[in-house]
């Protein structure tokens, strides 16, 4: 065993500095730069961030402005459909409705229908993380073992594809729009692809891997209020179906707040609407799909049981994007705040100076 005091610096030895190193960083000899501020440098920088903020702020907001809009409510105009669904034994019946309108002039460039829901929060905690990420992926995981419940699996041990409760609720009315032109009914051409984000479209959300569709989702069953399955959310086209459906990748990205619109369909510049949308006579011709409920019911897409509304809107985009003012009112606050700060420290600056130059004749 050593003794301790061997340990301890002999008789003529240097003992060890604790200095730090004499370098210019930890001797704090780095070259530095302290702003000098004067009245003048003060001043400018709130008047001219005040400048800027005010000229960024007119220009959003006039944007916004310049956007063409149109919004339909069709909650109680569709009203008898959900009255016929309330009787399980219309389950298998049909339901239509048609709500006419009239632009007054036309919307020129692209135009875009949205589907809108007003008190329907989907920021609810439980709800947000109501989803399987991995599922979503294409992998085979165990989905009991995620949020998904209560639509993971059914009674039977059956998984859910896709789980969860974002998915489970997922918007389901079809929305058509018809032009009234003259004597003849013609019906718009609507894009139901490239609605969704790049990022989502080919990184979050993939079909597991087989040699067809059906086979991939086999031995999985749809979410208990939907009519079919994910496989066939898009008949058309396979690799429009599935986890990668434009529809379903978009109801998956949940608002932040009760009231919000989402993507739903691109109007087809081709033939009468190469411009845009003329003016004239219209009519949104609405499919209320039913879906079956928890308590054995079937009805459209549920809004009566938490007082929400729904609205379909036809909009154009500007460089700025939708017709969303807010971030041009933010930035007009905040120019006047600037420049109001700016007027009371002038005004400041004048009365001091003017007490100093009277003591100083004093």
């Amino acid at each position: 065993m050593k003794n301790k005091t061997s340990f301890l610096p002999r008789e003529g030895e240097a003992q060890p500095s604790r200095c730090p190193d004499n370098s210019a960083f930890k001797q704090q000899r780095l070259p530095a730069w302290k702003p000098q501020l004067t009245i003048a440098s003060v001043l400018s920088s709130f008047f001219l961030t005040g400048a800027f903020c005010l000229t960024v702020g007119v220009c959003l907001v006039l944007s916004a402005n310049s956007v063409r809009e149109v919004q339909i409510d069709y909650s109680d105009k569709c009203s008898d459909c959900s009255k016929l669904h309330e009787n399980s034994s219309n389950w298998n019946k049909e339901c239509h409705c048609s709500v006419h309108f009239m632009l007054q002039e036309d919307i020129l460039g692209d135009v875009f229908m949205y589907y809108g829901l007003q008190n329907f929060y989907q920021n609810h905690h439980r709800y947000m993380i109501s989803r399987s990420d991995a599922q979503l992926l294409g992998r085979n995981v165990n989905i009991q073992r995620s949020y998904c419940a209560p639509f993971s699996t059914y009674r039977n041990g059956t998984p859910v594809a896709p789980c969860g409760a974002i998915a489970n609720s997922m918007f389901n009315d079809t929305i058509d729009l018809f032009y009234n032109r003259n004597s003849s009914v013609i019906q718009v051409p609507l894009l139901k692809t490239g609605n969704s984000w790049w990022t989502d479209k080919n990184v979050k959300f993939h079909n597991p891997e087989s040699y067809n569709l059906s086979s991939a989702f086999a031995g999985t069953a749809r979410p208990p209020y939907w009519q079919k399955p994910v496989y066939l959310l898009d008949k058309e086209d396979e690799r429009k179906s599935g986890y990668v459906n434009d529809d379903f990748i978009v109801w998956m990205r949940v608002s932040a707040f009760a009231t919000f619109r989402n993507l739903y369909r691109r109007v087809r510049r081709v033939q009468h609407f190469v411009a845009g949308l003329p003016a004239g006579n219209y009519t949104f011709r609405i499919s209320y799909n039913i879906l079956s409920d928890s308590l054995g019911l079937l009805e459209n897409f549920p809004v009566a049981r938490f007082k929400g509304r729904k609205h379909v809107i036809l909009s154009t985009v500007v460089w700025s994007g939708g017709s969303n003012p807010f971030l041009g009112i933010a930035y007009l606050v905040s120019g006047t705040a600037a420049t109001l700060a700016g007027f009371v420290i002038t005004g400041i600056h004048l009365k001091l100076r003017k007490k100093k130059t009277y003591f100083q004749r004093q």
